[in-house]
């Protein structure tokens, strides 16, 4: 069943056209995806985080850079400690507290047996000095008192 010469070259040419068609189709349908992903791929900027985390947390909330930290600590919340770092007023005043309770009455002890016994400068409180061993004893019947 041998095909006609004129039909065969008519069906060549409807074939090549149909292939030119294709790689124009193809190349136009790659641009329009690329146009399309493009859209689709675009990345949004992430919303800036108002809640500090890391070493500088309490100090850029206190500063007002930052909303609260991650521990939940607003300004409010915060101090300045002696040193000037920035911490928590809850816990300054807690550590205050036991200061107070446990060390502040021997602090006072010491310094006003410093007073009486007229020590200025460094002196190690007992030891082997006889200075210091004064220090200590005045200290300590100041503390019981």
């Amino acid at each position: 069943m041998a095909l006609p010469m004129k039909t065969m070259k008519a069906a060549m040419k409807v074939a090549m056209k149909v292939k030119a068609m294709k790689k124009v189709m193809k190349k136009a349908m790659k641009k329009a995806m690329k146009k399309v992903m493009k859209k689709v791929m675009k990345k949004k900027a992430m919303k800036k985080s108002t809640i500090a985390k890391g070493k500088r947390a309490k100090s850029s909330v206190f500063r007002g850079t930052k909303a609260k930290t991650s521990g939940g600590l607003t300004k409010d919340k915060l101090t300045k400690n002696k040193a000037g770092k920035v911490v928590s007023k809850a816990s300054s005043a807690a550590a205050k507290k036991r200061y107070v309770k446990n060390l502040g009455g021997w602090t006072k002890a010491v310094s006003a047996a410093r007073k009486a016994l007229a020590i200025k400068g460094f002196c190690a409180i007992g030891g082997k000095s006889a200075q210091g061993k004064a220090l200590h004893a005045k200290a300590k019947s100041l503390y019981r008192a």
